[in-house]
């Protein structure tokens, strides 16, 4: 244990017209020449650019989840009902005593968008070439020593110490299956930014052009496994659209089927829209800012811990309208993890006050400026953002509030230079599948260079724990449960992060959407196959 896991690049905005978003529903078909009709294309809205990483299965890890998983399948996928993972492409798995070896079977007659059938030797393949690759969240993979295929349908996973490998064959990136043979002699990395895809899911990609990642457009694959017997969409379109006055207009026109995020005024002004359905449902994301407990001022823990007592997280949740709700530790409601009892920082102004005085600020002593990024076009963190700066303000702390891109935001946090870095960085953070391990192997163990860790926190104890937890969770739930609490302890009691909120999925589609439901380890995925197109 104790690879890094690496995270994807979540938000990067683009600018896109407002003429071309009302052809949201026009275009060719699959087929080339006849249209398809408003009716049978689902069209989904987001803020945020969808192919940011590219298109290879292996190492994506970013927005282009709400893609990929309509191309893509795994091999099980996390039902939030029953709190278990459930067949997809292996319709059944067993695991030794000890959870080192497990055996997986697969569904028959699945073939891939290559024409390809699937069988264990090429699902074997593709995994073994996400290992390979080590990139995007390749590091679920870091239990298997090896795998074996006895039959075309087997799969049997040794391993190098117990692991959840259900729940980590159902991940959100890095567990898909695919053809590693579709490029030919080409390079397979290069065959797929062209693009390609070599999924089994229900959809295919007809229309990407990199470098102008405003539109990404699905068509159904014919041979899909499941078929395409009753209602369905047939194309599936997704549209970059940064303004959330534009999404609104372009959902009240009818000319998206969904939208991904609104403020709260915008997404509330729909209730009684009887075209328009909302949905609410609590999610596994939640907006951290992470504190520099390297660098600058936030390196001493006083100052950090006075931080958290002044941010007003009642506030920040009654700005967000029902968007938030707060927080209880770093593991959100509903997952295996969590505890409503943690002590958490509450707002205290008084006693931030006490502890910007003991370490030589406020009144009478040495001036506090903080700068802190968020990420460009994100409603709710600028909302967030705002509150902190005002918050703080009202301790005589000055906040520099910066509003980047993505690219530009994670990359100043990177910096080999510990100066060119910010002092808070917020961020949204969910977990790569149904295991609190994705926080705290990415976010808080400690890290040779900043990636993801960047709070750039340390702590030797911590580290030993998240070292051993994935392994202990295999074999005895209670205990690493246990586990989680005690590392939550040790990062609360540092101040490594503040703990902003959790947030609720606010979504805005149209009534004539029938079938949605969230799945929170899927955070922003509409399985499309799984909707029908109904009469408005």
């Amino acid at each position: 244990m104790g690879a890094i896991g690496l995270r994807r690049s979540r938000f990067a905005v683009v600018a896109v017209a407002f003429g071309l978003l009302l052809a949201a529903c026009k275009g060719s078909s699959p087929q080339g020449n006849q249209s398809v009709s408003a009716s049978q294309t689902f069209t989904y809205d987001t803020w945020s650019q969808v192919m940011d990483d590219g298109w290879d299965p292996s190492s994506d890890y970013s927005n282009d989840i709400i893609a990929m998983s309509n191309v893509y399948e795994t091999l099980t996928r996390y039902n939030p009902a029953t709190k278990q993972a459930e067949p997809l492409l292996a319709t059944s798995w067993a695991p030794s005593s000890d959870a080192t070896v497990w055996t997986f079977k697969l569904r028959p007659d699945v073939y891939f968008h290559t024409g390809r059938l699937m069988t264990a030797q090429a699902a074997a393949a593709a995994i073994e070439r996400t290992i390979k690759l080590g990139q995007g969240a390749a590091y679920i993979w870091d239990a298997v020593d090896s795998i074996d295929t006895p039959d075309s349908s087997s799969l049997v996973f040794h391993l190098k110490y117990p692991a959840p490998l259900d729940l980590i064959a159902s991940a959100d990136y890095a567990a898909y299956i695919f053809d590693t043979k579709a490029a030919g002699g080409e390079d397979l990395a290069k065959w797929f930014n062209t693009p390609h895809d070599s999924g089994t899911g229900p959809y295919t990609v007809e229309r990407w052009n990199k470098g102008q990642e405003i539109e990404v457009v699905l068509t159904a694959f014919p041979k899909y496994w499941a078929g395409w017997s009753g209602a369905h969409y047939s194309r599936v379109v997704f549209r970059v659209v940064p303004s959330s006055t534009t999404a609104a207009q372009l959902l009240r026109a009818g000319q998206v089927s969904f939208v991904q995020q609104m403020n709260p005024s915008l997404w509330g002004s729909f209730k009684d829209d009887p075209n328009v359905q909302l949905v609410s449902s609590p999610g596994w994301q939640n907006l951290f800012g992470q504190m520099n407990t390297q660098t600058g001022p936030l390196s001493s823990l006083a100052v950090r811990q006075a931080v958290a007592y002044a941010i007003d997280y009642p506030g920040i949740v009654a700005a967000l309208r029902g968007a938030a709700a707060l927080s209880s530790g770093v593991v959100p409601p509903g997952l295996w993890g969590h505890f409503d009892d943690l002590p958490n920082y509450t707002y205290d102004p008084q006693k931030a006050q006490e502890l910007l005085q003991q370490a030589g600020y406020g009144p009478g002593g040495k001036p506090l400026n903080l700068s802190l990024t968020y990420a460009q076009g994100e409603s709710n963190e600028e909302i967030v953002a705002t509150l902190i700066k005002s918050n703080l303000a009202k301790l005589g702390v000055t906040v520099d509030l910066q509003g980047l891109q993505w690219p530009s935001q994670w990359a100043r946090a990177k910096s080999s230079d510990p100066s060119q870095r910010q002092d808070i960085f917020v961020e949204y953070w969910w977990p790569d599948y149904a295991d609190p391990y994705s926080w705290f192997i990415s976010m808080f163990h400690s890290e040779p260079r900043p990636f993801y860790n960047l709070s750039y926190y340390s702590n030797p104890r911590l580290d030993a724990l998240i070292d051993q937890v994935e392994s202990i969770s295999a074999t005895d739930r209670a205990k690493a449960i246990e586990m989680y609490r005690e590392m939550q302890l040790i990062v609360l009691h540092d101040a490594a992060v503040l703990t902003l909120f959790d947030l609720n999925y606010e979504y805005a589609l149209l009534k004539s959407v029938g079938g949605f439901t969230v799945n929170p380890a899927y955070p922003n995925v509409v399985f499309v196959y799984d909707l029908s197109p109904q009469a408005s």
